[in-house]
């Protein structure tokens, strides 16, 4: 870390020195890296830095690397700086996010510092998760949602989701589901049409959800995507990162009846005043088409992808009979 960052740091965390424990992980596409650093003499004891390097180096592990995923990949570091300038704080414990110390920019590099979920009690990682400890993060989507419900997603995406439509046409233009194809602009626009409109993670894979030791509480990262939209995108892409296609199938009911339940609780603990049942009535009618929407992106991405699966299948060939 150069002498500029770190001089910053120093000073909002009142410390006298720090000191790199490790690295979390590499950035998608070699655009920087996720580091943890402990403080000396700060009240702090450890922090995270997400530090990126704005020119990239051009290593997509599957070969989209082109300027239009440049400049998305751009975009979204400067969306995630504003989501935790001007939205994060509005998040209370049932939908947590790490809390934001300080956002720097210097030439081609920025700096995001947060809270150190390991050391505030959301240091534990999962691969695969029960149904109740997928319940606990729907019930963290559901009052994410709540939150944002009719808000204007400004200095976020338009529309959230890495895979919206109108910000991957590369992928679109490969795709070979010509039916599919034909239909994407559609299924699109009655994504945007519903009335029902709130700020989506964008990203709400099982990857992205930290939690706690007794697996009672989550905590989400990675808001580069954050944006406008119907929250079964995030319901939809969350239940597809974490079960195989026979145990989509049968936990669709029960996992969505618990989302809406959570929803409906949070809404009034938010005191929002609107139609709960029509709006699970118009989101309930468009799960499938956000399931659809994301199978569109696979299927032009990865066409080989282990989530394109005959489950996937049949829900797209359902979307597209009902268009």
């Amino acid at each position: 870390m150069n002498n500029y960052f770190k001089d910053i740091i120093l000073d909002v965390m009142k410390a006298s020195d720090l000191v790199e424990i490790d690295k979390i992980q590499e950035l998608w596409s070699g655009y920087g890296s996720i580091l943890r650093f402990g403080l000396k003499g700060s009240d702090v004891s450890s922090i995270v830095v997400k530090h990126v390097c704005l020119e990239g180096e051009d290593s997509h592990p599957r070969g989209w690397n082109t300027d239009l995923s440049h400049q998305r990949k751009l975009k979204s570091y400067r969306v995630e700086t504003a989501w935790y300038q001007r939205w994060s704080r509005s998040c209370d414990e049932a939908c947590h996010v790490p809390e934001c110390f300080v956002c720097e920019s210097n030439d081609n590099e920025m700096l995001i510092v947060l809270e150190d979920l390991d050391r505030t009690g959301y240091e534990d990682r999962k691969t695969s998760v029960s149904i109740h400890e997928m319940k606990v993060c729907l019930k963290w989507l559901a009052f994410f949602h709540a939150t944002f419900m009719g808000k204007s997603p400004d200095d976020l995406w338009e529309v959230g989701t890495y895979w919206h439509l109108d910000t991957r046409p590369d992928e679109f233009k490969v795709l070979e589901d010509k039916a599919l194809k034909d239909a994407a602009g559609i299924i699109d626009q009655k994504l945007k049409d519903s009335h029902f409109q709130t700020f989506v993670h964008g990203d709400a894979k099982l990857a992205n959800f930290c939690f706690s030791q007794d697996g009672k509480r989550v905590a989400a990262v990675d808001f580069q995507y954050v944006g406008g939209g119907c929250g079964m995108k995030d319901v939809a892409y969350f239940i597809g990162s974490c079960l195989h296609e026979v145990d989509c199938e049968r936990y669709e009911a029960q996992l969505l009846d618990y989302y809406f339940q959570m929803l409906k609780e949070a809404l009034e603990a938010k005191l929002k005043t609107i139609d709960v049942q029509a709006l699970e009535c118009d989101w309930r009618s468009l799960y499938a088409v956000a399931w659809t929407d994301f199978h569109r992106f696979m299927k032009g991405w990865s066409p080989g992808h282990w989530k394109i699966n005959d489950y996937s299948e049949r829900m797209a060939r359902k979307v597209l009979e009902n268009l």
